[in-house]
């Protein structure tokens, strides 16, 4: 069972509903359901539904950071990006810099909060908006959802590494890039690890599925793998991801967590695992901290 009791069942739902797999009508419809069998509607959405105030860990006026808009030029993608760039106040010499890389619905509060996070370890952070060509995230999911599903992927793709190769430039960088993703953002980790070889020196999937195969071959970069023992839709592409880089002697770790969802690290969410996405994060952290100072 999942927060407030709610059926796991009711997770998968809403992961079929955000990744397109059914629409919101049939979604409710689903849900409507559980409230015949006494679950109260209003803690069903509440549970499942994000709510950002509950996301901020890292205030964005907090002085030992500054964050600023920054936009980049993406020939092959959209013609030009724009990014959420946090970096630390004390920054004294050159740091290792972090793309975060966000999930499939545009930059939301969430995934500039993680930023903020980065930049208080101190890492340099930036975080593209996929939306920028659309005007940027409209400030709810579901319509950033239904915004990035208008883009074409490849030029998203594309997008993300005009990005890589801005920020690895950054003036405060010490040349050792990381990204880390979460769920649409888990799979561009895992693209920009494989799209070209030298790109990144560190790559963290959360929960996101792999590089096309064609692609695993070029993969050096190190990786750290992070799993939701709940989360089937991706986890049923793992084995085959193992294998392939395992044949390409890639140096990755995988964890899977007890009891996790989709989503588990995002805490404006019933799917958010405080204990889970606590020990993810430490091991993030700690992965970045070894691989890129």
């Amino acid at each position: 069972m999942a927060n407030n009791n709610i059926p796991d069942e009711a997770f998968d739902w809403y992961d079929e509903y955000a990744h397109g797999g059914i629409h919101r009508r049939t979604f409710m419809k689903k849900l409507s359901g559980l409230v015949a069998l006494g679950y109260s509607m209003s803690v069903l959405t509440s549970t499942l539904i994000p709510n950002y105030a509950l996301a901020e860990q890292v205030p964005f006026n907090d002085s030992a950071i500054k964050a600023s808009y920054q936009s980049f030029p993406s020939p092959q993608g959209y013609g030009e990006g724009q990014g959420y760039l946090v970096v630390p106040s004390n920054l004294t010499k050159k740091a290792p810099v972090i793309l975060v890389v966000h999930e499939n619905r545009g930059l939301n509060p969430y995934v500039k909060d993680v930023a903020r996070r980065l930049a208080k370890s101190g890492f340099i952070a930036f975080a593209p908006d996929a939306l920028f060509p659309l005007g940027g995230y409209p400030g709810n999911d579901d319509e950033g959802r239904a915004m990035q599903k208008t883009l074409d992927p490849e030029k998203i793709e594309h997008d993300f590494v005009a990005a890589a190769h801005f920020i690895k430039s950054h003036q405060g960088s010490n040349g050792k890039l990381g990204v880390v993703g979460f769920c649409f953002g888990g799979y561009m980790a895992n693209h920009l690890a494989a799209v070209h070889s030298d790109l990144i020196d560190a790559g963290v999937p959360f929960y996101g599925t792999p590089a096309k195969k064609a692609l695993r071959k070029n993969i050096k970069a190190p990786l750290m793998i992070q799993l939701g023992e709940l989360d089937k839709r991706v986890n049923a592409s793992w084995p085959e991801y193992e294998a392939d880089l395992k044949a390409n002697n890639v140096d990755y770790v995988m964890h899977i967590y007890t009891d996790a969802q989709h989503g588990f690290h995002n805490d404006s969410t019933g799917r958010y695992n405080k204990k889970n996405a606590e020990l993810a994060w430490s091991r993030t952290v700690g992965f970045f901290e070894s691989k890129l100072l």
